[in-house]
């Protein structure tokens, strides 16, 4: 369900998607507003379950995590039970940094972060050893051209 946001809640969510560490003097400078004002803003957004959590984003890369595979996964089963368990591997696994249940010919989508290849044979053995899965393409990405975690906001309802 879209929440209807006005032109200062878009102004503070874009601060925040920008950098969430600022203080509400910076944030509140930077969209004309006062303290209290954007204060209440976020309050209400959290409330209102648009603002779901603070987090930080770290450098995979620098982390040692260089390859990044986008696994397509076919399957034949489509009984609840492999479903069920399917999901809880792929929610168990910490490569697995998105995972997509998609229409069309291929049925699920992940995106991996592992140091290498060999390190994404380990976690697809492990996949397979606890689901059944009909077929899996995996795609190594060459290069990262877009990431964002930033919404695009002018696209809300207001």
């Amino acid at each position: 369900m879209a929440h209807d946001l006005d032109e200062l809640d878009r102004r503070i969510l874009i601060e925040l998607q920008q950098d969430a560490s600022q203080s509400l003097d910076d944030i509140a400078r930077k969209v004309s507003s006062s303290k209290t004002p954007v204060w209440n803003r976020i309050r209400k957004l959290r409330k209102a379950g648009i603002i779901t959590r603070d987090t930080v984003l770290l450098d995979p890369e620098a982390l040692g995590l260089e390859a990044c595979f986008f696994v397509l996964v076919r399957t034949s089963a489509h009984e609840a039970d492999w479903q069920a368990r399917f999901l809880h591997a792929v929610r168990a696994r910490p490569e697995v940094m998105e995972a997509h249940r998609l229409a069309g010919d291929i049925d699920y989508l992940l995106k991996v972060r592992v140091p290498n290849a060999r390190a994404y044979d380990r976690f697809y053995q492990a996949l397979i050893s606890e689901v059944t899965i009909h077929n899996v393409t995996a795609l190594l990405s060459m290069e990262e051209i877009k990431f964002t975690t930033e919404l695009p906001l002018e696209h809300t309802k207001s």
